[in-house]
């Protein structure tokens, strides 16, 4: 997707300095970034634009999603519907290292797929095999991808803080259609993912392993907290 016209200058130049730090960062490999934060933070949208901004700029990128990878219904919730089997048990981290970040790895073999479960159906969805080029850039968005599991799965970690408050507010407009009512999606989020992210915050603080920290809260003007060199 391409970066929409509408943007604020603010915006677009958070997104320059990503591109501008994400094309100075050179590896053997493929360059695989995660885009990690709260649900409704922003992720998708961020990665999309990202992803266009650096194909203008002559990148190839891989885009794909935490949510091709989840576990089946009955594996997620095993422990009941809560937020420590949301948190400990929605997705497969052994599928996505295996089919997406270790072929893109150090020593991989370049051949990937994008996502192996469709979570809608509750039926496996594995994605056609594709061959990465080793100057491709993955850009992989999705909730608690700073986890211990894929610690060595990643070269470039971005994180979008952005307050729960803010990001019930918009899950309570985008997530409708979805859980049927907006009353049903404010209960789903205080009962379940907003406690089960302040346990990801509590037990990996991934601020804290980000290379850049994105506050999301103002989608016109987001702010570069924090940026690492890689």
């Amino acid at each position: 997707m391409s970066p929409k016209p509408e943007f604020s200058t603010v915006r677009m130049g958070v997104l320059e300095n990503l591109a501008d730090m994400l094309f100075q960062i050179k590896k053997p490999h493929p360059l695989r970034v995660a885009v990690d934060g709260p649900d409704a933070a922003g992720k998708t949208t961020l990665a999309d634009e990202l992803a266009g901004l650096l194909t203008t700029r002559g990148g190839n990128v891989i885009r794909a999603s935490a949510d091709g990878f989840h576990r089946p219904r009955k594996d997620r919730l095993a422990r009941g519907d809560n937020p420590e089997s949301y948190y400990r048990d929605s997705f497969d981290h052994e599928a996505m290292k295996a089919l997406l970040l270790k072929p893109l790895g150090p020593g991989g073999n370049l051949r990937y797929r994008v996502s192996a479960f469709d979570f809608r159906s509750d039926l496996p969805q594995v994605a056609p095999e594709q061959t990465a080029k080793t100057d491709d850039l993955l850009l992989l968005d999705g909730v608690f991808l700073m986890r211990p599991e894929l610690s060595d799965g990643f070269d470039y970690r971005i994180f979008l803080r952005v307050d729960f408050g803010e990001t019930l507010r918009r899950a309570v407009v985008r997530d409708q259609e979805l859980f049927g009512s907006a009353k049903e999606v404010r209960e789903r989020y205080e009962r379940k993912y907003i406690p089960g992210q302040k346990l990801y915050y509590e037990e990996v603080n991934p601020e804290s392993l980000a290379d850049a920290v994105i506050d999301n809260n103002v989608l016109k003007a987001p702010r570069l907290i924090f940026r690492r060199k890689s």
